[in-house]
């Protein structure tokens, strides 16, 4: 677990990299917050006393993202490069299949650096906030917490038909993150059965959604447009701001958010390791 120092230090940093590239760094801080465990997936690189250069590293089943920074004045030192090495080295002892390099669209720094790795672009993931847009009253359709094991089963269902997880690795991550404290996992339900989920996250005055899917056989039918739109006006009136991630190549998903008032404001560029 992450000491309160580390994760002040790590967002000093990550303010003072984001406002000198003026760019936005995904850093996951609610999987910062819950590390659990003697896992090695965070790596640091202090000078004087100050962090200067952090990696961390989150874990999807056998799937990493990895996403980093260093600050402007110790860039060009090999920093980055050695924690990279460190983290690699960390992902291949717990055999992660598939090694995704993260980095701002418009990070320059990131281009330049990622010419000297063997990867390839995999997708574009944009990040959206909530327009405030008139909404209906869905009734059709249910949104409650996920409590049973009958839920529990659903979501490892969902993650494997929807994310293309494989079994083993979507009830992993699933064990792994069940007990997350900045995570609601949420069910969706038509019909009185199960279709589909979505998680979310409030933190800091921002409510962030991800994770979201319906059972691809009932897609089609409102249901994910009529369940987003719930939780939407929920969120809206505790007064937060709403937010969420989609890849750009699920051009579905991306009009169903536009048509709930979702415009994109930042994008992230997923880069995956040769092998």
């Amino acid at each position: 677990m992450l000491t309160k120092e580390e994760l002040f230090a790590i967002k000093t940093l990550q303010e003072i990299c984001e406002k000198e590239d003026n760019l936005q760094l995904k850093l996951n801080f609610d999987m910062l917050e819950n590390r659990c465990g003697n896992r090695k997936e965070d790596f640091f690189h202090f000078e004087d006393g100050k962090l200067v250069g952090f990696l961390g590293s989150y874990y999807f089943g056998n799937k990493v993202e990895i996403c980093g920074m260093v600050h402007p004045d110790y860039r060009r030192r090999g920093l980055f490069t050695t924690l990279l090495e460190m983290a690699l080295e960390e992902a291949g002892k717990r055999e992660a299949r598939t090694i995704l390099l993260n980095a701002p669209t418009e990070s320059q720094s990131a281009k330049e650096f990622l010419k000297d790795i063997p990867c390839t672009l995999a997708m574009v993931e944009y990040q959206m906030r909530w327009q405030n847009t008139e909404l209906p009253d869905y009734q059709t359709v249910t949104v409650r917490p996920s409590f049973s094991e009958e839920d529990f089963e659903a979501e490892i269902q969902l993650d494997v038909q929807c994310f293309g997880l494989n079994e083993k690795e979507a009830r992993q991550y699933k064990q792994e993150t069940k007990d997350l404290t900045t995570d609601q996992r949420l069910i969706i339900e038509a019909d009185g059965k199960i279709a589909g989920k979505m998680l979310l996250s409030e933190m800091n005055g921002d409510s962030w959604i991800y994770g979201f899917a319906v059972f691809p056989e009932i897609q089609g039918k409102g249901i994910g447009r009529k369940a987003l739109s719930k939780v939407v006006k929920i969120e809206n009136e505790k007064g937060l701001s709403i937010f969420l991630e989609v890849e750009a190549k699920n051009a579905h998903a991306l009009r169903l958010y536009e048509s709930c008032g979702f415009k994109s404001f930042h994008s992230q560029d997923y880069y995956k390791l040769n092998e």
